[in-house]
């Protein structure tokens, strides 16, 4: 029989952390799966502080996650946006830009897409 283990892990001691201007991205590796806390502060942009570095116009990493706090955008390369709050269980193709709306800090966990996002090549 396989020699079976318990893994327990926090946010507040993460594996890797990504950071750059008015956010951070943690990151948990536990059991095969690749999880994900996003933190940004008002006046936060994709395009703006990860797209603008490298020069990319879209995420295009694929979202599963669900917000914790705070309000933001996801508006499609189509035109197509959703305003994602507190509660709200997401799923965002690739193609898209976001942005924090209103003066408290957004944060979401990620539990599809944390292994490949804002990583700085």
């Amino acid at each position: 029989m396989a020699d079976l283990q318990v893994i327990m892990k926090k946010f507040e001691t993460p594996d890797e952390v990504h950071t750059f201007d008015k956010g951070r991205f943690e990151v948990l590796r536990l059991g095969g799966a690749v999880l994900g806390r996003a933190t940004y502060e008002p006046g936060w942009r994709w395009s703006t502080h990860i797209g603008a570095p490298t020069e990319e116009r879209s995420c295009q990493v694929e979202h599963v996650g669900m917000v914790l706090s705070g309000q933001a955008i996801a508006a499609m390369d189509n035109g197509e946006a959703i305003e994602m709050r507190a509660g709200d269980v997401f799923y965002i193709p690739p193609g898209h830009d976001s942005w924090v709306v209103g003066d408290e800090p957004y944060v979401s966990l990620h539990f599809k897409g944390a292994d490949s996002y804002a990583r700085q090549s």
